[in-house]
């Protein structure tokens, strides 16, 4: 499959199933639109007339032909998709869990507006994880991690700094069972910043991999957004602390991490800013709420949303160019080696490789899952019980839903989250329209910065 577009001054031409990415001029990129579907004779006659007062000629656009049959014949372009048998198998393979979330706090000390996680409550009772309840999520992923040695923690919430005691202790838990069970442990930690002090960036940057710290990037959009429950907003409480977190992290990976909603529509400017603040990582998440919401992005924001990817992408080649340039999560793009097939078709492992747990102990899929009793898979002690729905997540891949047969991305975005599909069709093989749309921008844009910085190497 070829996907073909336009931007930033480059025509590109991406192979979608070898991965190839080619960019060309305007005659080249018209014979390889018609290539499939007319004969030599009616690309010729085509191109001479739209070229006609240009310089090309018929044994030009001859040579062009050959050129585009020539990365045929290499399976550099139209590559078959022999990919759909490797989708079925799933099902049958036997997966280890290499990752878990755990809700070490379902509270939190703000009060969002658009907050899925209904101020991490879950839409149910507030609650602190205990120290015995993750000693045994983290005795159950290594029990189940197999072979596999390297294991992923996320600290999550709510606000886990709330239960910042317990955080520490299941940290110092692990490191001892690293050494006895051959595990290598990789925490991360999320945080709203409230509750960071010294202690906390110290312990983080020791021994947290990863840190995403929550800012939704300028003062008056971050604080109508990101406010306690007094009404007050938090950007001047954390700003200086993520400043100086993140100065003392000395180059470890972490990450702002944004959400932008109908009301920042121009959310560039929201990244821009927190550029601007220092912070060279960054992230921002379109809005995940009910359509009914006011923060909810409607039909009309998708132009706009287009552009806004397009100047960001724009903004970020010139800020590399100038020395000052960031990392934008979504821009991530590895085209020379990225991940192995089997990661391209089956996603993000939610319920199978990857699972959320309660303060209780519950077995969830994923974060966006829990509170949701349909898709409670089972606990710490007894394991996966709900084997029906972890085989329907097994086959939650790029081919399962009828509706990405023939698009372009599949093989990128996996099929995409099977949280937004169930909130948006009723299924986890459904499709979210709107997130589809949102992707297939983003993996425009990110190929084109690659493009750019080949070109002006």
């Amino acid at each position: 499959m070829v996907h073909q577009y336009k931007l930033n001054g480059y025509n590109i031409v991406l192979d979608t199933c070898s991965g190839s990415v080619h960019v060309v001029d305007e005659v080249a990129y018209d014979i390889i639109s018609m290539y499939k579907e007319k004969n030599t004779e009616e690309i010729v006659k085509y191109i001479l007339d739209t070229y006609k007062d240009e310089e090309i000629s018929e044994n030009d656009v001859l040579e062009c032909i050959e050129d585009v049959k020539s990365l045929e014949d290499a399976g550099k372009l139209y590559t078959p998709d022999t990919y759909e048998g490797m989708a079925f198998d799933f099902k049958n393979r036997n997966t280890v869990i290499k990752a878990l979330c755990l809700h070490v706090a379902h509270t939190c000390n703000l009060n969002c507006e658009y907050c899925f996680a209904s101020q991490g409550k879950y839409h149910g009772e507030r609650a602190l994880m205990s120290f015995e309840v993750g000693k045994r999520a983290l005795d159950f992923l290594i029990e189940n991690s197999g072979t596999r040695r390297n294991l992923e923690v996320d600290f999550f919430g709510g606000e886990p700094l709330m239960n910042w005691d317990v955080v520490k202790e299941l940290v110092s838990y692990a490191r001892v069972q690293e050494k006895i069970h051959n595990k290598n442990f990789r925490f991360t930690l999320t945080t709203n910043g409230i509750l960071i002090d010294d202690d906390v960036i110290d312990f983080c940057n020791k021994e947290m991999s990863n840190v995403v710290l929550s800012l939704d990037g300028r003062k008056e959009v971050h604080d109508r957004l990101r406010k306690d429950y007094q009404g007050k907003g938090s950007y001047d409480i954390i700003v200086p602390k993520f400043q100086e977190f993140v100065k003392r992290r000395e180059g470890k990976s972490y990450y702002m991490r944004g959400t932008f909603t109908h009301n920042n529509v121009d959310f560039t400017n929201d990244i821009f800013h927190m550029a601007d603040l220092g912070f060279t990582e960054l992230s921002m998440e379109p809005v995940v709420c009910s359509p009914e919401d006011a923060s909810a992005l409607t039909e009309a924001d998708l132009p706009v949303l287009f552009e806004q990817y397009e100047i960001l992408a724009k903004e970020m080649i010139k800020r590399k160019k100038a020395g000052n340039g960031f990392t934008f999560y979504h821009y991530m793009l590895d085209l020379t080696h990225g991940p192995c097939i089997y990661k391209r078709i089956s996603g993000c492992g939610s319920g199978t490789e990857y699972m959320a747990v309660t303060p209780t102990g519950d077995l969830y899929p994923c974060h966006q899952f829990v509170g949701d009793t349909k898709y409670l898979l089972g606990n710490i002690w007894d394991g996966v019980t709900n084997k029906e729905i972890q085989n329907e997540f097994k086959l939650c891949n790029a081919y399962a839903r009828p509706e990405c047969n023939d698009c372009w991305a599949k093989l990128y975005c996996s099929g995409g989250c099977a949280a937004n599909s169930y909130h948006a069709s009723g299924k986890i093989t459904g499709i979210y329209e709107y997130g589809c749309e949102l992707f297939k921008k983003r993996i425009e844009c990110a190929v084109m910065i690659q493009v750019a910085e080949n070109y002006n190497k």
